[in-house]
């Protein structure tokens, strides 16, 4: 066995979401990931979807875990912070992102203490997704 730090990678992010057509459709068509494989699992009532920037051999992806017999909104907790996202045009996605009437508890703006801007926006399930402005 070698060294895990060499060897070793992120695969995926698994959450689970009550409305899986909401969340793919969040996910691919406001945040411009793709639909990378979706599979029901009759014998256990749930549909795992993965979904990515790119394929997941290369690239850390989400999955989104539906039970079908989930009728109310899951407890987020308070231990989960946020998934990450670079964006080139924070200002412009954001803009975007208030059309389709997505929620965002943080406009872009400079991070406190910091430099770098960012913002959040809630997906669906109300998971905090942070984005990141890169040039």
């Amino acid at each position: 066995m070698g060294d895990i730090s060499t060897e070793a990678r992120m695969l995926h992010t698994m959450i689970r979401v009550k409305d899986l057509e909401s969340s793919i459709d969040f996910y691919t068509r406001l945040l411009g990931m793709k639909l990378l494989s979706q599979t029901d699992y009759e014998g256990g009532k749930f549909t795992l979807a993965f979904v990515g920037y790119g394929d997941s051999t290369a690239n850390t992806v989400i999955e989104l875990t539906h039970n079908w017999d989930q009728d109310t909104a899951y407890d987020l907790g308070n231990g989960f912070g946020h998934i990450a996202i670079g964006v080139p045009d924070i200002y412009g996605t954001c803009k975007q992102l208030e059309a389709e009437g997505v929620n965002m508890p943080r406009p872009p703006g400079p991070m406190m203490h910091g430099t770098t801007v960012i913002a959040f926006v809630d997906d669906p399930d109300g998971y905090k997704i942070e984005l990141i402005e890169e040039s």
